[in-house]
């Protein structure tokens, strides 16, 4: 399948601060006040998700099926973070990108990641089918 109005390239940037629900300490991925890593990899997906899903038809939505995060360095609760992503290629239904997450001092972070263009309909129907075998 192609998506005319997705490119290689094309790329997005956004910031927010750190927040208490971005915190190690509070997601349990650490015992520290302190960005978390599966903070980082939502703030990287959701900015993925901003660049492509409005470009997508009607009917159709991504899922995230592989990352490969680097977490860098550390960035304290108050803190303002602000991540970079790229499409670097477009194979099938798959959409590779590229970002980099810099907080105001230095690059804390950086990721290869995959989202999977889906039929939203379909999926939903998958996930039905399992929820009533559940």
């Amino acid at each position: 399948m192609t998506y005319p109005a997705l490119s290689p390239g094309m790329n997005i940037e956004d910031s927010k601060v750190v927040t208490e629900d971005d915190l190690a300490l509070h997601l349990g991925s650490g015992a520290l006040k302190v960005y978390a890593t599966p903070a980082m990899v939502r703030f990287i997906e959701l900015t993925c998700r901003k660049l492509i899903e409005p470009k997508l038809p009607e009917g159709q939505s991504t899922v995230g099926v592989d990352i490969h995060v680097k977490h860098l360095a550390p960035t304290p609760l108050g803190g303002k973070v602000r991540v970079r992503a790229e499409i670097t290629e477009i194979e099938g239904n798959l959409i590779h990108f590229q970002a980099e997450v810099w907080d105001t001092e230095e690059k804390i972070g950086e990721a290869e990641h995959q989202r999977a263009v889906i039929d939203i309909a379909r999926f939903q129907k998958r996930v039905a089918q399992k929820s009533a075998a559940n």
